[in-house]
């Protein structure tokens, strides 16, 4: 169990205030889960004050106790009641503020609500995207934890590799993977932004169940019910057949992403050649990525070449195609940056992300996909089992 250093919150709560300050907004409050985690290093339950100069302030509801553990900064305080936040910020030289920032991409109306009559006349600005913007890029602290969950990637599908059987459901072989994930130290849970992209981090799908779902994903999945229609479900694994494993694995709070393709006997020809496509259109995007280029400019090529391959109308999800052929990756698995089109940030050294080209079939979905660092000569690949069609 590793505790966020205080020298890396500095750093960071040092960058939202160059942004704050660059943005004419005098504080930030903070109270999402992932990003008290990255601003502060704990999650319990708690109103964050960054100003745009001076100390950041943390007032705790619950726990306090476990808060000044798990956290290094310097101002840690009790908060008992939401209708003090304003009196208490005060009493410590903060307000009355002009405008305050709130991350309002996650924020529920009702409290923005709530928020908006405690402190006004303030005008409540967005925040959400220098945040996010802040988060991005990762620091070397970031990247050791995310390369010991590369390790772990690496042994867990080592274990599909011995477990998968013919027969079993695909129920079954998840619950084997998680069992084996929660014993290394996986979290059992994955942080999402996104509204309602509620996800078991265990995406394992055979054959034809690849129906298309809510899920903003390539493939969807039937799921165990109407309540979580998506993922997994009692279909027993068959032969000459595609098993996708999309899975991450949560560690230290970080997770990275990564899908491989089993199959017990061998597949139909058209699935061996859309996966080799897919491997292709993989490579082709690993040699144009490098600082500079437009995020956009990835997604364009690799929707060039899905259409020269002729399974183009397949590429991305089948009958409905998803926007987008990657995305940042760090304690979300839907960060910054996006690789679509639209979407014109330029790489930059230190982003981390996943590239994800995938075909999808009724009678089953293949591809590959990876999570990189981007560097100043390109990208490192972190995640490196093997990635053609792994025949057992």
């Amino acid at each position: 169990m590793r505790y966020t250093p205080k020298a890396e919150l500095e750093q960071r709560i040092a960058k939202l205030q160059e942004g704050l300050r660059q943005s004419g907004i005098e504080g930030a409050v903070i109270v999402q889960n992932a990003d008290l985690f990255y601003f502060t290093g704990t999650i319990q339950r708690s109103h964050l004050f960054v100003p745009s100069e001076g100390k950041p302030l943390l007032l705790v509801k619950k726990n306090l106790e476990r808060a000044q553990e798990e956290s290094s900064l310097e101002m840690i305080i009790p908060l008992d009641s939401l209708k003090k936040l304003k009196a208490v910020l005060q009493s410590h030289g903060y307000g009355p503020f002009k405008n305050l920032g709130f991350e309002m991409d996650v924020l529920p109306a009702n409290h923005f609500l709530r928020y908006q009559e405690l402190f006004a006349p303030a005008e409540i600005v967005d925040v959400s995207p220098l945040i996010r913007a802040v988060r991005m890029v990762k620091s070397p602290y970031e990247l050791e934890i995310l390369r010991d969950v590369a390790k772990l990637h690496h042994e867990i599908y080592s274990l599909v590799k011995d477990n998968l059987r013919e027969g079993m459901s695909e129920l079954e072989l998840s619950a084997i993977i998680a069992a084996a994930s929660r014993k290394k130290g996986h979290s059992g849970l994955m942080r999402a932004r996104a509204f309602n992209e509620e996800l078991f981090y265990i995406h394992l799908l055979s054959g034809h169940n690849t129906v298309p779902s809510y899920f903003d994903g390539s493939v969807g999945g039937k799921g165990v019910s109407p309540a979580f229609a998506e993922g997994s479900c009692d279909k027993p694994i068959g032969r000459n057949e595609p098993v996708l494993v999309d899975f991450d694995f949560v560690y230290d709070g970080y997770m990275l992403d990564q899908t491989r393709v089993f199959c017990l006997g061998r597949l139909p020809e058209h699935l061996v050649l859309a996966h080799a496509a897919a491997v292709d259109i993989l490579k082709e995007l690993e040699k144009m990525a490098r600082p500079g280029v437009p995020c956009e400019k990835l997604y364009d090529h690799a929707m060039e070449l899905a259409k020269d391959s002729g399974y183009g109308k397949h590429f991305l999800g089948f009958p409905d195609q998803v926007k987008f052929v990657g995305h940042g990756i760090g304690i979300e698995l839907d960060e910054l940056p996006v690789i679509a089109r639209g979407f014109s940030t330029p790489l930059e050294e230190g982003m981390v992300f996943a590239l994800e080209p995938k075909f999808v079939f009724p009678d089953g979905a293949v591809g590959v996909e990876n999570t990189y660092l981007v560097t100043k000569d390109g990208l490192e690949k972190l995640t490196v089992f093997e990635e053609g069609i792994i025949y057992l």
